[in-house]
């Protein structure tokens, strides 16, 4: 992942911040200018193995109130230039050109998103020899040759990630914490750690990175079956200043956007002194926000729709989890608090 060791930091200048700042160059965007957009990064069509047409899946999306959609076929980049035409409108729809970089390495399947690539990145499984790490690293290195932004898939499908690897790995800030496909093993099991577990295992050895939730959606055609990978079971939030390519994945980048499984956030407020997250509550639903820091350790809870925690300067990272009562969730992204 992104290695960068955990150090004493403003917690405005990172994730989830009202106003956002890229790291080392200080403050780029008012509060005024800055929106929500909701996203779904990892999807499937028939030029791999989904059962529907780009068109078909694109107009899903636009359908159920996304504002963008990458098109992830395996090995495999979509042209979005007419799919843009036909469905795109400024600032309501945007498709953006992907990849799932789908390799193999001693047995185990490598899959790494390439967002926005300037070329097709294929396969990277490389010598007979390498192990999954080499090939890890070697399908990110190949994202970033190609002007993409890369982000690490389901590491739980066939157990093939350890946190070992997603910790050795440089220069991607982005892995999933929620897919969902119904065999990528999300919760963890049988002494194999979740994906929020190796989360938490990371940051607190000094990896930032931040999680995202996809869909992972192959089937469009059985709507309503749990035991597909349908749509509509994970998404992003991304607060940038336009709905732009470039804008929504250097925001994802610095960690502006908040994960989901159906929670809606109402307002979320980072300063150097507290998070603030607030949902946008449904009357039959109950709510806990849980704020979360080094170890894993639930700093605090509170049982409410709406929540501040006030940092100490101790946690090392603060990230916030909303909790709703029929078992939607939602992940605010990890800032830095105090010194490891």
């Amino acid at each position: 992942m992104n290695r960068r060791y955990l150090r004493p930091l403003v917690a405005a200048a990172l994730s989830s911040c009202l106003v956002p700042v890229a790291m080392g160059r200080g403050l780029q965007t008012p509060p005024s200018s800055l929106h929500w957009y909701k996203g779904n990064t990892h999807t499937h069509t028939l030029n791999s193995d989904g059962d529907s047409t780009p068109d078909d899946v694109v107009r899903w999306y636009r359908e159920h109130g996304y504002q963008f959609l990458v098109l992830t076929d395996h090995n495999y980049q979509t042209r979005v230039a007419e799919l843009n035409a036909l469905h795109g409108a400024e600032e309501r729809f945007l498709v953006v050109k992907g990849e799932e970089v789908t390799s193999r390495a001693g047995g185990k399947p490598i899959h790494v998103n390439g967002l926005d690539a300037n070329r097709g990145i294929g396969a990277q499984s490389g010598a007979a020899d390498s192990t999954v790490f080499d090939v890890l690293q070697r399908s990110v290195n190949a994202i970033r040759s190609a002007s993409g932004v890369p982000h690490i898939n389901h590491p739980n499908f066939e157990w093939a990630l350890t946190t070992e690897d997603l910790s050795r790995v440089r220069d991607c800030k982005l892995f999933e914490i929620f897919n969902g496909h119904p065999e990528v093993n999300n919760l963890g099991g049988g002494g194999a750690p979740g994906l929020e577990e190796i989360w938490d295992r990371l940051l607190s050895d000094g990896t930032l990175v931040y999680g995202i939730a996809v869909d992972d959606a192959h089937v469009f055609k059985k709507p309503g079956d749990p035991m597909v990978s349908g749509p509509g079971r994970g998404w992003v939030v991304v607060r940038a200043a336009r709905l732009e390519t470039r804008a929504l994945l250097d925001a994802m980048e610095r960690g502006d956007f908040y994960a989901s499984t159906g929670v809606v956030l109402d307002s979320l407020d980072v300063t150097a002194k507290s998070m603030t997250v607030s949902v946008k509550a449904i009357a039959s639903s109950k709510y806990r926000i849980q704020f979360i820091g080094r170890g894993g350790r639930v700093l605090s809870e509170v049982p409410d729709a709406s929540a501040t925690y006030a940092f100490t300067g101790s946690e090392g990272y603060v990230r916030a989890k909303v909790i709703e009562s029929n078992g939607r969730f939602a992940w605010i992204q990890p800032v830095i608090v105090g010194r490891f």
